[in-house]
């Protein structure tokens, strides 16, 4: 099977990891919507929300919300969509959720700026 976020699970695709523990990854995306915008992966492969384990699809979402409470008070957006597509707007087919901060004026960091404001302190 090939999928890139096996692949960033992997480690043979290198990613901007903000968290991860044996269940799930947190990072970065590569081609951002906006800045700060984050995704939240299961390590093992489930190909959408139909067929995520409830365990770790509830992991994923405590964890969204301490993120998204990371990304407020870093990043001040005006506030944050939570996102998981599904069928044709799934564009990779691993369940992710996005965390997506959208601004009232333009906001541009770079990744790596992105990435030191979010890691674990």
């Amino acid at each position: 099977m090939d999928c890139l976020f096996c692949d960033i699970v992997s480690g043979s695709v290198s990613s901007y990891t903000l968290y991860e523990d044996e269940l799930i990854k947190v990072f970065l995306d590569a081609f951002p919507n906006d800045t700060g915008h984050t995704l939240i992966i299961p390590k093992k492969h489930y190909s959408g929300f139909d067929d995520i384990d409830i365990g770790v699809l509830t992991h994923i979402m405590e964890v969204a919300k301490v993120f998204k409470k990371r990304i407020e008070k870093k990043l001040n957006p005006a506030s944050i969509i939570i996102i998981n597509n599904n069928g044709e707007a799934q564009k990779i087919k691993h369940f992710h959720l996005h965390l997506l901060p959208k601004y009232d004026k333009s906001f541009k960091l770079s990744l790596e700026e992105v990435y030191n404001l979010l890691k674990e302190d």
